[in-house]
């Protein structure tokens, strides 16, 4: 008898005593649909999550507001979000821990029509990003890292396509953007004038995955399931990388224009950020007056999941 789709998977698992999970609720995750979630979507499509025993819903958002106004409303168990967001979050008084970084690319790209190659070049420009968000704070901290005055004109465009368009058109001088934004910027003929890249020796980590306090303290057995499933699917895609560009297309709404051109990230296995990342986030929001609270690197994170993983 031919056994269908995730069925042998999920027979397995039940064999190897991951199975009654499989019967729970699933847990409901947020993503946006880019690199950062990349493994996620790899996870469910090719059975990892169902091979290691556990129910996962991805459920995809199109903005933050829309993400972190479900977490707030509890219509979530955790999401791929940053370090900003995370520690509003705990500033709030809503109990969601940082279980783990996530892995991308984000950048600086300059307008085509410029001259100007280098961030020292953007004295008193016009810069297109979301303000107080994630992507001010790794522009704010490219230049810092390159040891350039943050003098730039702030430009608040929080959508981000209109933000690449506005970039490329030459109507801002520069923007910050992630993947893929960014490599569609560049193969588009937009300067790359700096880059956060975590795949090498970055400055910042941005991206994190947060749960509610609830879910770690009930079903922490479930999260590492999760955290297993998730670390495999990026191994996977680390080995196999000429093999997901097609899915880049299909489930990431990755420009096709740059499927056989985009270098991907290295995938690492989950870990903390290190807390001085953290200090050094709420330095920035007390100097711009957005974290009113005393918050420590320790109110925001949970190792249990990443240090209870079984697997090298």
């Amino acid at each position: 008898m031919k056994v269908p789709g995730l069925v042998l998977p999920l027979l397995l698992a039940i064999l190897a005593g991951k199975g009654p999970s499989l019967f729970a609720s699933p847990l409901r995750v947020g993503i946006f649909l880019d690199i950062d979630s990349l493994p996620l979507l790899a996870a469910r499509d090719e059975g990892f999550f169902t091979r290691e025993g556990v129910a996962v819903e991805l459920v995809v958002f199109q903005n933050p507001q829309e993400r972190d106004a479900a977490l707030q409303a509890g219509r979530l168990d955790g999401a791929v979000s940053d370090l900003l967001a995370a520690s509003f979050f705990a500033a709030g008084g809503f109990d969601y821990k940082i279980t783990s970084l996530t892995d991308g690319r984000y950048g600086i790209v300059g307008s085509p029509f410029s001259e100007n190659r280098g961030l020292a070049g953007l004295r008193g420009k016009r810069v297109a990003l979301s303000t107080n968000t994630i992507i001010q704070y790794t522009v704010d901290t490219l230049f810092a890292e390159a040891g350039i005055p943050i003098s730039y004109e702030p430009v608040s465009v929080p959508r981000m396509p209109l933000r690449l368009e506005l970039v490329l058109s030459g109507q801002v001088e520069a923007a910050g953007l992630p993947d893929p934004l960014l490599s569609a910027a560049v193969s588009r003929g937009a300067p790359l004038l700096a880059v956060i890249d975590t795949s090498n020796a970055s400055p910042i980590d941005p991206g994190v995955i947060l749960f509610s306090k609830r879910i770690l303290d009930s079903r922490l057995e479930d999260v590492r399931r999760f955290y297993r499933a998730f670390y495999r699917a990026g191994r996977s895609i680390n080995a196999n990388q000429e093999a997901y560009r097609d899915y880049l297309v299909e489930k990431v709404n990755f420009p096709r224009e740059l499927k056989d051109s985009y270098r991907f990230i290295s995938y690492r296995r989950p870990s903390l950020p290190d807390p001085s990342q953290l200090e050094k986030v709420f330095a920035w929001l007390r100097e711009r007056r957005l974290l009113a609270v005393n918050l420590r690197p320790e109110d925001l994170l949970d190792s249990r999941p990443v240090d209870g993983l079984g697997i090298e």
